[in-house]
């Protein structure tokens, strides 16, 4: 895992992270590490698995209709394209 060090922080904000971590019930560290993950990993936002599952789920889509389209697919590898 990752490790940061976050250099010249205001007494204040670190006063203010202190009282945060133990209003949640957690050390100032692991207190910084939820701030950061929801910083860079929002609850909104777009999860494509999740996106295409409910498309499939909306329009009706099967397991048996993926297999379908799976066993008519062609195997073979694609040959590349020849420019001349």
């Amino acid at each position: 895992m990752a490790a940061v060090t976050i250099r010249n922080l205001s007494e204040e904000a670190h006063r203010a992270l202190k009282v945060r971590a133990a209003q949640h019930n957690r050390s100032a560290e692991a207190e910084m590490r939820a701030i950061l993950e929801a910083a860079v990993r929002p609850e909104g936002r777009l999860r494509l698995g999740t996106a295409l599952s409910e498309m499939s789920r909306r329009i009706g889509l099967t397991n048996a209709d993926v297999e379908a389209l799976e066993h008519g697919r062609d195997a073979r590898s694609a040959e590349p394209m020849r420019l001349q």
